[in-house]
């Protein structure tokens, strides 16, 4: 997520009512999670672990919560919660905005596009031509739609991630401050569920069919000329590549690619990352020639132990 304008170090510093260490003046564009982050973008770490990892990465400012040496070229704020200090941010970058009319004054629908009665578009929304949006499909602020999309009843696009830290009290959730992009002649089913990204977009890739009651995680990246049939489960941070089929009751996740033209069968449960190019069933995931191989031997266990007898 990039700010409207760059902020000094400073500013975001007082903001904040934390210590930093680099340059006041230092400049600040954004804030963003670290897998999408970029130079002149804030990224926090709360946890030991990714200390490295969050110093390493593209991102030059560091919301931290431990006093560390500072890599060159990099500024740190130094924060006793960087959890609640990126909420924060979000709140103030990016606050919420209530809306008391179905169609928001300031949403963008193009020519020829179809709006059928009780649906939702809320702010600052982009929506292309020739699209058709049946009834009772919510469509939440600076959503972007491209052309010839069809997107059927029940459908949400750009409810929160589903992301958490655990509190002593409960369950602190972070504020999702992104944006859900989909592209040219999508179609999405009914009751569909795409959360937008947490600061980031969560991306539906131009042609890309989704049947009935799939849900797609934040930050997630689908590419172009997709099949994902119903009941699949896509989590966060998932890259499917371009012309991948799931089907039925498909569940991955977080964190993996699914590479191009890869073709997961029903009910496989995708653990970790896969090539493209090839067929995958069952839970652990495999590829489908052998995981059946080995269901077939398992069929013949009764007959071996009746031998051994």
């Amino acid at each position: 997520m990039k700010f409207p304008k760059s902020h000094s170090l400073q500013e975001i510093a007082n903001l904040l009512k934390c210590k930093f260490i680099g340059d006041k003046d230092f400049q600040v564009l954004g804030m963003n999670e670290i897998h999408v982050v970029e130079p002149g973008d804030i990224v926090f770490v709360d946890h030991p672990k990714y200390y490295d990892k969050a110093l390493q990465s593209a991102a030059t400012i560091v919301l931290i919560n431990k006093e560390v040496e500072c890599p060159e070229g990099k500024a740190l704020l130094i924060s006793d919660d960087p959890f609640r200090d990126f909420n924060i941010l979000t709140k103030h970058f990016k606050p919420f905005q209530f809306a008391n009319v179905a169609i928001a004054p300031s949403a963008e629908i193009g020519e020829g596009t179809i709006i059928q009665p009780n649906s939702f578009v809320g702010n600052h929304v982009k929506i292309g031509k020739n699209c058709l949006i049946h009834s009772n499909v919510s469509i939440y602020d600076h959503t972007i739609i491209g052309d010839n999309v069809i997107i059927h009843a029940g459908t949400i696009l750009g409810a929160d991630a589903f992301y958490y830290k655990k509190r002593p009290e409960g369950f602190d959730q972070l504020v999702s401050g992104g944006r859900v992009v989909i592209e040219d002649n999508v179609g999405i089913g009914a009751l569909c569920t795409i959360d937008k990204g947490v600061t980031g977009d969560t991306t539906i890739g131009a042609g890309t069919k989704l049947d009935n009651q799939v849900h797609v995680g934040h930050d997630t990246v689908i590419g172009k000329k997709c099949l994902i049939a119903s009941q699949t489960g896509i989590a966060g941070c998932v890259i499917i590549e371009d012309e991948v089929t799931l089907w039925g009751q498909v569940g991955t996740t977080s964190g993996i690619t699914i590479g191009t033209k890869a073709v997961v069968m029903g009910q496989t449960g995708v653990t970790k990352s896969v090539e493209g190019g090839k067929s995958y069933f069952g839970t652990p995931i495999e590829e489908s020639r052998e995981k059946l191989k080995q269901l077939a031997n398992i069929k013949k266990i009764p007959e071996i132990l009746s031998k051994l007898k």
